[in-house]
C-alpha cells in the first residue's frame, strides 16, 4: 500500500512507517548482518515504504553506507532519506558531541558520499549541543539548504524549549523524539508545540525495542542493550509482556498483528506523522508496513492505552 502523508511543514511526502537503521550500531545491538538489513531495505521499498532514517552515530557511518548501497538502484526521487549529525567520531572509537559550523558542514559531505546521493532530504541535529550557539548551527544548515545539499532540516532528542529556541533562528521543519505507547510523555508538551507549529514528527522506538510486538512472554534474556533495561527484567517484564499479549483478540478483530495494532494506534495521534521501526529482516518490514492506513476505533484506542500504561517509564 503506497500510503503517503505530508511531513508537516517540511513538505516531504513520506510513508507513515519509516525504516530506521539504528540496528546497524554494533555497540548497542551486537552484530546484525548488513546483508539481512539490505534485503529488508529493498523489500521495504517494494512494500510501499519510501522513508529511510539513519545517522552517523549508527556504527560510525556503517548504517549510512549500508543504506546507500541498498538504495543505489532505486530512483532517487521516489525515496526520502534522512540522516543525523551530532556525534563527532574518530577511527579509535572516541566520540563527542559537535554541532559546530565546521563539523556540520564536513559531516554533510561525508554522509552524502556514504549515502551515494547528491542531497539529503532531511538533515537532523541528533541531540542538543550545549556549547555551540544554535544561531551558528542554523546558519550553516541554511547554507547547506541553499546549496542544494539539504532539502530541509530538523532536530532529534530536543526538549520543547530547545526546539523553541532553535526555531528562533531558522525553520526547523521536523522533530524526531522518543515515543511509544508505554512512554507517551511528550504528549504533555512537545507534541502540542509541534502540532501548533505544523512541525513534522517522526517518533523513534515506536515498538519500545521490540516489546510492543507481543513476541515476548517475560522469561527471555538478551545479549544486546535490552539486557540493561529494567523494562526487560523481572516482574515488570512479565507484567508488560502479559498485558501486550492480551491485545491479541483486538488485533484479530482488525485483522492485524499486535505489532500492526500498536503502530496503528501510535499513528492515531494527530501530531505524529511517522513511526520509525528498527528492522532486522524483510519479514518484519512487511509486517510493519501493514499498519499503514489502518484506523483504530476510539474505544479500542483508549483500551490499548490503559492496558499498556507503564507507571515506571
Amino acid at each position: 500500500m503506497n500510503t503517503r502523508i505530508t511531513l508537516g511543514r517540511s513538505g516531504l511526502e513520506v510513508s507513515p512507517i519509516c525504516f530506521g537503521t539504528w540496528q546497524l550500531s554494533e555497540r548497542f545491538w551486537g552484530n546484525v548482518e548488513a546483508a539481512d538489513v539490505t534485503a529488508a531495505i529493498r523489500r521495504a521499498y517494494e512494500a510501499g515504504v519510501n522513508f529511510f532514517d539513519t545517522a552517523g552515530a549508527y556504527g560510525e557511518g556503517r548504517a549510512e553506507s549500508v543504506l546507500g548501497e541498498a538504495l543505489a538502484g532505486v530512483p532517487r526521487d521516489r525515496i526520502v532519506v534522512a540522516t543525523k549529525v551530532f556525534h563527532h567520531f574518530y577511527p579509535d572509537g572516541r566520540r563527542h558531541g559537535d554541532l559546530s559550523a565546521k563539523y556540520v558542514t564536513e559531516y554533510c559531505d561525508e554522509a552524502l558520499a556514504r549515502l551515494r546521493t547528491d542531497y539529503i532530504d532531511l538533515y537532523q541535529l541528533h541531540a542538543f549541543d550545549p556549547i555551540t550557539p544554535l544561531e551558528e548551527t542554523t546558519a550553516v544548515l541554511e547554507r547547506l539548504r541553499q546549496a542544494g545539499k539539504v532539502r530541509c532540516y530538523g532536530v532529534s532528542n530536543f526538549s520543547v524549549e530547545q526546539l523553541r529556541l532553535a526555531r528562533r533562528y531558522g525553520d526547523y521543519a521536523t522533530c524526531q523524539p522518543y515515543y511509544n505507547l508505554l512512554d507517551p510523555r511528550i504528549e504533555l508538551d512537545l507534541l502540542p508545540y509541534c502540532a501548533a507549529e505544523n512541525i513534522g514528527v517522526l517518533v523513534y522506538s515506536s515498538l519500545a525495542l521490540g516489546m510492543l510486538t507481543g513476541k515476548f512472554d517475560g522469561s527471555e534474556t538478551f545479549g544486546d542493550l535490552r539486557a540493561g533495561s529494567p523494562r526487560f527484567k523481572g516482574e515488570r517484564f512479565k507484567r508488560l509482556a502479559t498485558n501486550i499479549r492480551s491485545l491479541q483478540p483486538m488485533a484479530d478483530k482488525y485483522g492485524l498483528t499486535i505489532t500492526q495494532l500498536c503502530l496503528a494506534a501510535t499513528l492515531t495521534h494527530p501530531a505524529i506523522h511517522c513511526a520509525i521501526v528498527g528492522i532486522k529482516n524483510a519479514a518484519q518490514i512487511v509486517e510493519a508496513a501493514g499498519a499503514m492506513g489502518k484506523t483504530i476505533e476510539r474505544e479500542d484506542y483508549f483500551t490499548i492505552r490503559n492496558k499498556l500504561h507503564d507507571p515506571h517509564h
